[in-house]
């Protein structure tokens, strides 16, 4: 159990020591500096423990906030500082030492303690561990109170600031993402936020909820593998709810500050996992249905151009997110359009965001013919691909920036380059392009056109040969330029557009669902990578992208493979190679963020409305 130390003189009537045991936290009371350190050192190393004036007058949920969340290792608001156990108790211990030495209470010199800014030992620890160059967050209060007034007077006018404004109110808006599309705006978050704090007074976790999304995803995707109309129906309306439980998840994390890192990359995953098995039903369904529509095509061709939108997302910002003098006049223009209102709902819904897009989904799959839904989809999916990719092109090319080698290294990691590339590498050393965009591009096209034009020949093997040769010198220098960031998109339509075009082309049954499974599992992979370097842990080991080898490896054993194989030959060897990435990367993937979950690793900051 998490501990807290009362620091000061209480205060008569005071409620500070019922509402830290409400947050679930071991009080204690120390009436000195001394008396403080010694109670930090008993409590076990393995917990939180938060040092509170007992003069503090405030919120519970301004307590909740500054002291309860697992996302930082330091966090403080006025009157109240915490640590976690590692390096953040090892900054507060030493602090502490320092009030003692300067107090005197201590025979030990150490450095000078900083200035005292304020009376209440909480805010000196604080703002010594500012001093120090601590990280120490500080959570935006909003309309909230969190104060240690000095005197009556004081006290009695905080009381009246906690009486004004509803705990319970603020709280639940803050459960709301700030950024959201319109469709979960307007549409879903006006109830969903009631449904977390539902969830969070029974006891219920992100993680519980986030699993139930996934499940009723699955069992719609199930309804719509039946092929009737009713199952297309049913198969919508699930798909909705599952979207409502996808936000309540996130919200219920908010509500309570139950984030982990398991639960983020478990809501990350789940989404593509529960999108991407969806158009596997209706693809199932499609040829199950009275028509016996194959639709096979258009599904996989929906999930390529929807991982490869998100790629440009992650690769875009992974490259300018940390960048120096990251200035443009397009991104100062986008701006200047936030400040006009319903341009932004427009550019939100444009871009059809996860709300929008699965909306869409769900109306034409309970209305309309899973071909119908696959060609709006990809309609609408490719327009707003062209007009975000156009766009973050605009503002690379007008932007003033000096990319970091952090951005450099995610690039190269996004990159997924294999053991040809890594051996293409070291005979081709002073070699590197000067437009590594331009030979990714044109290795890109070499390897789509040569199977569009003859399938499975062995034209198509020597122009796959071209695109490893260029997918290796594309990468040889750091990615760095305007426009690198395009790369790493550049490479998985290429790898995802072959395979599907050459599945397509061998006209047999089971090519293309097998080509589905093929590119699901090599998508997660790629998934996973920008998951782990979101969550700055760097890329997945060398040795499994080496064991799936690389986007260029894989793109040619499947070219061979078209080559020397019969089609129902071919369709055994992308089950296979399906079957055999996937175990590779969900084992790898699934040990990782168990470990890390485990170790306290902290999780991708979401947050939502300032309070």
């Amino acid at each position: 159990m998490p501990t807290a130390i009362l620091t000061g003189q209480p205060v008569p009537g005071s409620s500070i020591e019922a509402d830290l045991r409400s947050l679930g936290f071991d009080v204690r009371s120390a009436t000195d500096v001394a008396e403080t350190e010694t109670l930090v050192a008993e409590s076990p190393c393995d917990e939180r423990i938060a040092v509170v004036d007992a003069r503090f007058v405030g919120h519970l949920h301004a307590l909740r906030l500054g002291l309860t969340d697992p996302r930082f290792p330091l966090a403080a608001v006025p009157g109240a500082v915490t640590a976690q156990p590692g390096a953040g108790r090892t900054g507060l211990t030493r602090v502490l030492a320092r009030e003692i030495s300067a107090s005197g209470d201590a025979p030990t010199t150490r450095r000078p303690a900083a200035p005292a800014v304020t009376d209440n030992l909480a805010d000196r620890i604080a703002h010594a561990l500012d001093a120090d160059g601590v990280a120490v967050h500080r959570p935006e209060l909003g309309s909230l109170t969190a104060a240690v007034p000095a005197d009556p007077g004081a006290r009695e006018e905080a009381r009246q600031a906690v009486a004004a404004v509803d705990d319970e109110a603020v709280r639940l808006k803050s459960a709301v993402k700030s950024r959201d599309g319109f469709f979960t705006t307007f549409c879903v978050s006006p109830y969903s936020r009631y449904l977390a704090r539902w969830c969070a007074r029974r006891g219920l976790t992100p993680n519980q909820v986030t699993t139930a999304s996934l499940l009723t995803a699955l069992i719609a995707a199930g309804c719509a593998a039946t092929g009737t109309r009713g199952g297309f129906v049913t198969a919508g309306v699930l798909l909705l709810v599952s979207f409502v439980l996808d936000c309540t998840d996130g919200q219920l994390a908010r509500y309570s500050l139950q984030y982990s890192t398991l639960g983020a990359w478990l809501d990350a995953t789940f989404d593509r996992a529960k999108e991407y098995a969806f158009y596997a039903g209706l693809a199932l369904g499609a040829s199950r249905g009275g028509g016996s529509d194959d639709v096979w095509a258009l599904a996989l061709g929906a999930m390529i151009l929807q991982t490869c939108r998100h790629v440009v997302d992650f690769a875009f910002n992974e490259a300018n997110h940390d960048a120096t003098t990251n200035t443009s006049p397009t991104a100062a223009l986008s701006d200047r359009l936030d400040g006009v209102g319903w341009t932004i709902w427009v550019r939100r819904m444009i871009v059809l965001p996860i709300g929008e897009r699965w909306a869409l989904i769900a109306v034409l799959t309970a209305f309309t013919t899973p071909r119908t839904t696959f060609t709006v989809l990809l309609i609408g999916c490719g327009f707003a691909a062209t007009y975000t990719t156009a766009g973050r092109v605009l503002r690379s090319l007008t932007r003033k920036a000096q990319r970091t080698e952090r951005a450099t290294r995610a690039l190269a990691d996004l990159a997924d380059s294999g053991p040809l590339a890594e051996l293409l590498a070291r005979t081709a050393r002073g070699t590197a392009s000067s437009a590594p965009v331009t030979v990714a591009l044109s290795g890109a096209v070499l390897v789509l056109c040569s199977a569009l034009l003859w399938g499975a020949g062995w034209q198509t093997v020597v122009c796959c040969v071209g695109y490893v040769l260029t997918s290796a010198i594309a990468v040889l220098r750091p990615l760095d330029g305007a426009l690198d960031w395009l790369v790493p998109p550049l490479f998985r339509a290429a790898e995802y557009g072959t395979v599907l075009i050459l599945a397509g082309k061998a006209e047999a049954n089971g090519a293309l669902p097998a080509a589905f499974g093929l590119v699901a599992a090599v998508a997660y992979h790629h998934y996973d990578t920008v998951y782990r370097i979101r969550g700055n842990a760097g890329a997945p080991p060398r040795w499994l992208v080496r064991a799936c080898g690389g986007h260029e490896g894989r793109t040619l054993l499947v070219v061979v493979l078209a080559a020397l194989l019969s089609a129902s030959q071919f369709v055994v060897a992308l089950t296979v190679l399906a079957v055999v990435v996937a175990l590779l990367v969900l084992a790898e993937s699934i040990r990782y963020w168990v470990a890390a979950h485990q170790g306290g690793a902290p999780a991708v900051h979401d947050e939502g409305v300032p309070a």
